[in-house]
């Protein structure tokens, strides 16, 4: 039997995929789509209020599933983490320049765990549990550095490569920055392999050119180099405000000084921070192991875990829950790796980023879009690598109450705006016929549900049960109207079972208590998790929404710096 095929079409041919009114039917379409299931759902409730009743039934057992599936991968992402901050990178890196003696080494350990568990295969007490766990994972690293053997080809040694930092800033004050490159000092790495980049912004005014000057002489001699660059105001081409700009910027500049120390691009690995970002201790270690034994490192994103607990304490309840959520999604995605992509702090390879032309200047949410020049960059053949180890960020704080709500609404619903990744995403697929229709599709997809379910789902959940009742009296009569809040109740009672688990976990991850700060606050950090519903609701899907339908009638957004402020 002949297979089928589907026949490659070549959309640019047809005129269309270029076009800007075609571009615009694709930027409303996430607006449309979301709007259009709440009307939907409000006249059906009119019309037909039982098939509402059976769909919220549906969506509700649906969410409790995805609800327990998400705990489990927040517990594995957890148990990830833990293992990765246990391990010494940077003896790590040390053997990955002696292979061949790292290996012999291990070798011979590995044969001696084996005699003892021999000699002790009767015992089972905890000893020979614990020489039993110990022996397995010598043996897992035995066969890891084999595979690294017989890779030799591809790998590049540690003492090669250099580490680059853009710490990007506009106009935050100098007590936010100069912990963030304290941090850097701090690092498990040579700091002699370590080339810092302060990327200020010239409308940031003149004390953050002070601040940039003030910070070099502090650090300047600490790191292989310390560079700072200014960003020009009103380039043609660019986005009057943005990160990307910016670190653009800088980035090329960057490239001409690598050019002129002769140092290959192969051999650097460029991290971009926020002026707020404080790298763990063994960052470094661990993003330089993961590239030098990747051998598809050019076709990689590397992605840390954004934890943002640098003023978990100082910042309003709501705020934390936001904060510790976000931290928590990021790590589910990571094992789910198909799923992720570039946030906050990330990582790419400096050839990679020539590829790309760096970053994009003409979108306020570059590093999500930086995923998508680098999978049309290399025709598909790009995934972004989890690090399971965190770079520290700030909650959103504020000078009061009133302006940190207002700043958290405005950053989150920048982060929103990447729903206008979906007409870029659909475009570039239609132009590019060498990636697989299958592949496209469900990049598509999952880049149009994520944004979909950020903005309609709470929304569902919380009032959709209730409107077939207020709406439609004939329905009232029955006793399934009635019956239908309680049960779509129950299923949300169990889905919330689940948040056990983030709690639990909140808990054990929280930096330690503030001097200033009672006992009893601590009691506040797991009470304040009855904030969830609202949060997700009046920040989540409010913010979503709002985005897209800004993006629906073409206006869009401008880069706001969020509100950092310390509490002294």
């Amino acid at each position: 039997m002949a297979r089928f095929r589907l026949k490659k079409i070549d959309y640019t041919a047809l005129g269309f995929v270029d076009s800007r009114w075609f571009y615009r039917v694709l930027e409303i379409f996430p607006g449309f789509m979301s709007w259009g299931t709440i009307v939907a759902a409000i006249i059906l409730s009119l019309f037909s209020p039982i098939v509402i009743a059976y769909f919220i039934i549906a969506f509700d057992l649906l969410w409790m599933m995805k609800s327990f599936r998400m705990s489990w991968y927040q517990i594995k992402a957890y148990r990830n983490f833990k293992a990765a901050m246990k391990m010494n990178w940077s003896d790590r890196l040390s053997e990955l320049n002696q292979l061949d003696e790292a290996l012999e080494k291990y070798q011979r350990r590995y044969e001696r765990s084996e005699r003892i568990g021999f000699m002790q295969r009767f015992s089972f007490d905890r000893q020979r549990l614990q020489h039993y766990q110990k022996a397995r994972d010598l043996q897992q690293y035995v066969a890891e550095l084999q595979l690294l053997d017989q890779r030799s080809q591809t790998l590049l040694r540690p003492k090669d490569i250099y580490q680059a930092v853009i710490v990007a800033t506009y106009n935050e004050s100098i007590d936010i920055l100069r912990p963030s490159i304290q941090a850097l000092t701090e690092a498990d790495y040579d700091l002699k392999k370590m080339i810092v980049i302060l990327a200020y912004e010239e409308r940031g005014g003149e004390q953050t050119e002070k601040n940039a000057e003030v910070l070099k002489k502090e650090f300047g001699t600490t790191f292989y180099d310390f560079i700072t660059i200014k960003h020009p105001a009103n380039l043609p081409g660019e986005l009057k405000t943005g990160k990307g700009p910016n670190i653009t910027y800088a980035g090329k500049h960057f490239l001409t000084y690598v050019k002129e120390k002769q140092i290959d691009p192969e051999h650097v690995i460029v991290t971009t921070l926020d002026s707020d970002h404080r790298v763990d201790r063994q960052y470094f270690s661990y993003l330089t192991y993961a590239y030098a034994t990747d051998p598809n490192r050019r076709h990689k994103s590397y992605q840390p875990i954004p934890m943002f607990f640098n003023n978990i304490w100082d910042c309003p309840a709501p705020m934390r829950v936001i904060a510790t959520g976000n931290s928590f999604w990021t790590m589910i995605e990571m094992v789910r790796p198909h799923r992720l992509r570039n946030f906050a702090a990330h990582a790419q390879g400096l050839a990679t980023l020539i590829d790309t032309d760096f970053w994009s200047v003409h979108t306020i949410v570059e590093d999500g879009h930086q995923y998508w020049r680098t999978f049309f960059a290399y025709d598909g053949d790009h995934t972004v690598e989890p690090l399971f180890i965190p770079i520290y960020q700030d909650a959103v704080l504020s000078d009061n109450y009133r302006k940190t709500i207002v700043a958290q609404f405005k950053q989150l619903q920048r982060w929103a705006w990447g729903a206008s990744d979906f007409a870029f995403v659909v475009k570039h697929s239609l132009k590019n016929n060498r990636i697989p229709l299958g592949k496209k599709l469900v990049s598509i997809g999952r880049l149009f549900e994520g944004h979909y379910s950020w903005a309609t789902a709470p929304i569902i959940l919380t009032f959709v049960a209730w409107i077939p009742l207020l709406v439609n009296q004939d329905f009232a009569t029955l006793v399934v109207a009635h019956q239908l809040p309680v049960i779509a109740s129950r299923i949300l009672t169990l889905a919330a079972l689940g948040m056990f688990v983030t709690i639990w976990i909140s808990i054990i991850l929280l930096p330690p208590r503030p001097a200033r700060y009672k006992k009893s606050r601590t009691i506040f950090m797991v009470a304040q998790w009855v904030l969830l519903p609202v949060t997700t609701l009046c920040f989540g899907a409010l913010a979503a929404i709002n985005a897209q339908t800004r993006l629906m009638f073409g206006k869009y957004l401008e880069f706001r710096v969020t509100d950092k402020a310390v509490k002294k």
